[in-house]
């Protein structure tokens, strides 16, 4: 588990990709702090590892990545972690779109090619 504070690669993502899921990697997004927790094979654990490092769980959210696409497939908004009523997101997925514009964004600001 990896917590990218920088920026990582697409390369670098693809490689860790191959170790765990073949085509996909894990990632949680702090919306607030703007940093990217990656390769787990749970977001719980990614989610974990950043709530430990002081990150608030409402701005925690779970994303797939894609290295090898592009466009919107690249991110993939499904997590169980995203399952929050309290905050009106009653799926996997992430209900807001002011949000997903967010994680977006932050994710392609650690994402280099």
């Amino acid at each position: 588990m990896k917590v990218i504070t920088d920026s990582i690669t697409k390369t670098e993502l693809k490689v860790m990709a191959e170790g765990l899921f073949g085509n996909m990697v894990k990632a949680v997004v702090d919306i607030e702090k703007k940093l990217l927790a990656v390769d787990a094979e749970l977001h719980s654990d990614l989610e974990a590892l950043l709530l430990e490092d002081g990150s608030n769980q409402k701005n925690l959210w779970g994303v797939n990545i894609y290295p090898e696409l592009q466009g919107a497939d690249f991110v993939e908004f499904d997590s169980m972690i995203n399952m929050r009523p309290s905050q009106n997101n009653r799926s996997r997925g992430v209900e807001n779109q002011g949000i997903q514009k967010q994680i977006l964004e932050i994710v392609a600001e650690r994402v280099k090619i």
